[in-house]
């Protein structure tokens, strides 16, 4: 089966066409001179693009977030009640609800149990902070968590992190049906395709979604035109991390392997304390030894590892257990497993060159800086100006040479693609923001790069795999990046197939 994009613009040239065969880009020049397709789309001077790739995602969590209560728009603690009290009205069983945000509110605190539970009543309830590392759960949500008040990060006040938070998150999806984790993933899938999205990476985890949800993720996407996805599992190999890569046939043993939290919730592991909680520098969850053999039995395996980690002192806790395997089996054997640091919000200049020597990945999420960089927001908040500056240097990570890939961390963030790019190259802070051609690059190329699959050409080359997007404008890519524009998509091909 062929098909024939004709008279597309491709990057800053009009007049152009592609065509596709076997899922793949088998020819690319002016349209007037086109070879016959099976199938041919009109461009009509729309702009052709690769495909976006979302190189961190948790998509059950996102549809379900979509579909259900999403507390990113409260305004103040008030707000957010009211709207806990009308979802919770509705339906029956447990109830999960995400994004809520009080360094902005006007009440100068959070969520509590006392909160939840007189807007659900006797109801489980979950409700992840926005950055999901922390969450605050109804009274009776706990009778799913036996043990759950001897654990690190246990609070009375029902605003759980750490341990505690990851046992309820464990216990709150566990409550949610095979049907409804169903209809998430397929809410997640449309959603994406929607966006011009091609590829999704799935960053599963023992601590995010069950094997099973991973399984049947990787299932649904390969029963239907659509996005791709890509499976990584967060687990330690000493407790069978790496067995389940092999089973399912993943693109990694990692991505949210949980080695700190988040800045929001104080669990983001510091080298000094927090500016507005100086009693506390986060947590490291894991000991290094661990991290160090988790780190040699992947490269010994040629696997990919990766690791969430945010906070300064993770960071360099990873790098210091990968520096360690160097050091036994040599940067070559390192180097050609690609390995990956997810999030990576703060590091500095010796971070990079490491980096850069060790052939790693930076997977970033340029709308965390939207959202909580600059100097009055939450970054500051958390870290003090001069710490808050420094976070998300993607100018100096791709300056030093260092891969970068491009995703959303939904639910933590939306889906957007466009506005990912858009907040790359718009940092909070100046002079921090990368290049738009570079931003754009790092969105569709980087994913690919990032999951050791890219095509040596480039995904616009001749051989590349056909997963495009075509958009409802007339602009060059130029003159969207430029213009910060938000085209519809008004075609996505993957794998040659239209979706």
């Amino acid at each position: 089966m062929s098909l024939l994009l004709r008279d597309v613009t491709v990057g800053d040239r009009p007049g152009r066409a592609v065509h596709v065969v076997d899922g793949r880009i088998a020819w690319l020049g002016e349209a007037a001179e086109a070879p016959a397709a099976d199938r041919v789309v009109a461009g009509e001077g729309a702009l052709l693009t690769p495909a976006f790739v979302d190189a961190h995602v948790h998509a059950t969590a996102t549809g379900l977030a979509l579909t259900g209560l999403d507390l990113h728009g409260s305004t103040s603690l008030t707000h957010a009640v009211r709207s806990i009290g009308a979802a919770a009205a509705t339906g029956d069983g447990i109830l999960l609800g995400t994004g809520w945000d009080e360094t902005g509110w006007p009440e100068g605190r959070g969520l509590t149990r006392d909160d939840v539970d007189a807007a659900v009543g006797d109801r489980p309830a979950y409700l992840a902070r926005v950055d999901v590392h922390s969450a605050t759960v109804s009274t009776a949500l706990l009778d799913l968590v036996p043990g759950i008040r001897e654990l690190p990060g246990w609070s009375a006040d029902g605003q759980f992190r750490l341990d505690a938070h990851h046992a309820a998150r464990r216990a709150a999806y566990g409550a949610v049906t095979a049907d409804q984790r169903r209809r998430a993933q397929r809410t997640t899938l449309d959603a994406a395709a929607a966006l011009g999205i091609g590829s999704l990476h799935e960053m599963a985890g023992p601590e995010v979604s069950g094997a099973d949800d991973l399984a049947a993720l990787l299932q649904l996407a390969g029963e239907r035109p659509g996005p791709r996805v890509l499976g990584y599992w967060g687990e330690l190999a000493e407790r069978g991390g790496l067995d389940l890569v092999t089973e399912l046939e993943l693109a990694g043993a990692g991505g949210d392997l949980f080695c700190d939290g988040a800045f929001g919730s104080h669990t983001a592991a510091l080298s000094e304390p927090y500016s507005d909680r100086p009693g506390t520098s986060g947590a490291l969850r894991f000991d290094s030894a661990a991290l160090v053999d988790h780190v040699r039995r992947c490269t010994l395996a040629g696997v990919q590892a990766g690791f969430h980690c945010i906070g300064d002192a993770a960071v360099r806790q990873v790098l210091d257990a990968v520096g360690a395997v160097v050091d036994e089996l040599g940067s070559a054997a390192v180097r050609s497993c690609r390995h990956r640091l997810e999030h990576l919000e703060m590091a500095d200049g010796g971070v990079l060159g490491r980096m850069r020597a060790w052939g790693m990945v930076a997977s970033v999420q340029p709308a965390f800086d939207a959202a909580w960089g600059g100097p009055s927001a939450m970054y500051a908040e958390r870290l003090g100006a001069e710490r808050a500056a420094g976070c998300n240097p993607f100018a100096e990570l791709a300056d030093t040479g260092v891969a970068l890939a491009l995703g959303s961390d939904a639910p933590v963030t939306p889906l957007d693609p466009w506005g990912g790019v858009h907040a790359a190259v718009d940092h909070r802070t100046p002079g921090s923001g990368l290049r738009p051609f570079d931003a754009f690059d790092a969105a569709t190329h980087g994913g690919w790069y990032a999951a050791r699959r890219e095509h040596p050409a480039g995904p616009l080359a001749v051989g590349a795999p056909a997963d495009l997007a075509l958009w409802a404008t007339g602009s060059t890519l130029s003159a969207v990046l430029s213009g910060r524009e938000r085209p519809p998509c008004r075609l996505l091909v993957v794998a040659g197939e239209p979706c």
